[in-house]
């Protein structure tokens, strides 16, 4: 499944045998272009039906990944993020009890984490099909960018019934914060906190897979 929420593959190959999983997108800038990246693959909502499969060797005809199996492809994914230039303070927690995973870092530009991402794709830790060309930030002219992905509707289509219940409650998450202010923004569908210094969108992962919803905005920051 090339899908967007194959963000690491052992351990959403197993969120995958269920419907009811969030992802979140956490990104804090600074004024200085420097800042704070994590993404959180929460499948809690699930554990008891996780913690089920969890013992089993297939499902719907796929393998059951191993707790020692995803731990190893994390690491490795830690492993990659550590070895990028401008990345750094990687931390990763993995909780089987709950099922989440969070993976954070430090970076001195937004660019870095793109870096960090297409190397996780060169090694196969991400899906060919994983956007990795997401944030731009000119700090020049303090405007900071989510940039346009393409669409997944076709790999959606190519998957089985049971494939496609897996997006039916799957949720995206995506939250930009940042030390100044914000002037504007072009997508209306972040929600703005009051102090208008972060900003948020969420939706059902199927409306971003149809794009219904749009990640791109572009922010103009104070």
């Amino acid at each position: 499944m090339k899908i967007i929420i194959k963000t690491f593959a052992l351990f959403t190959a197993l969120l995958c045998l269920t419907s009811c999983f969030d992802i979140l997108d956490k990104v804090n800038l600074k004024a200085d272009g420097s800042g704070e990246y994590s993404i959180i693959i929460n499948g809690s909502k699930s554990k008891t039906r996780l913690a089920s499969i969890a013992k089993m060797e297939t499902i719907n005809g796929k393998k059951v990944p191993k707790k020692a199996e995803i731990e190893a492809k994390i690491n490795e994914a830690a492993k990659i993020f550590k070895a990028t230039p401008g990345i750094s303070n990687v931390k990763t927690s993995m909780d089987f009890d709950d099922y989440i995973l969070k993976l954070s870092c430090t970076f001195k530009k937004i660019e870095n984490i793109n870096a960090g991402l297409e190397q996780l794709k060169a090694k196969n830790i991400l899906g060919k099909m994983v956007p990795t060309q997401i944030y731009s930030h000119n700090q020049a002219k303090n405007i900071f960018s989510k940039n346009k992905v393409n669409t997944f509707k076709s790999d959606y289509e190519k998957l089985s019934k049971a494939d496609k219940e897996v997006f039916n409650d799957a949720r995206y998450v995506s939250v930009l914060q940042f030390e100044n202010s914000i002037k504007s923004q072009s997508n209306p569908s972040y929600q703005m906190s009051p102090n208008k210094k972060a900003l948020k969108q969420e939706g059902n992962i199927l409306d971003f897979i149809f794009q219904k919803k749009q990640i791109q905005n572009t922010i103009q920051l104070q």
